[in-house]
């Protein structure tokens, strides 16, 4: 599935089991909230903070796609092509951190 076609998923979900979008703050806070349970995964799981045993189950992909749902809705919700944005910027980037990484003395 293309970014495209997500976005297209989630307006089509959205308007078969939601009533509406919640408004642009709510998300932002939707969106803060997943990303601090993706956040608590990664610092126990990967981080030195050691993993309840309540978080042990928690399946981070399943995060991961909590995060992307609430980003596809605020771009749906405001009108943003994400897939042109995201390939607008992989070629910004790809321009302006060509030579920058390779470069860099502690990826090495």
């Amino acid at each position: 599935m293309n970014i495209q076609n997500a976005q297209q998923a989630v307006d089509a979900w959205i308007k078969e089991h939601g009533v509406r979008y919640f408004n642009e703050l709510t998300n932002m806070a939707q969106l803060t909230e997943e990303v601090g349970e993706v956040a608590r995964i990664i610092a126990r799981r990967y981080g030195e903070q050691s993993e309840k045993e309540s978080d042990k189950d928690k399946d981070l992909g399943e995060e991961l796609a909590d995060v992307m749902f609430v980003v596809l809705c605020l771009a749906n919700q405001t009108g943003i092509n994400l897939e042109e944005a995201f390939n607008k910027k992989l070629e910004l980037k790809a321009k302006r951190d060509h030579d920058r990484h390779h470069n860099n003395q502690k990826l090495k």
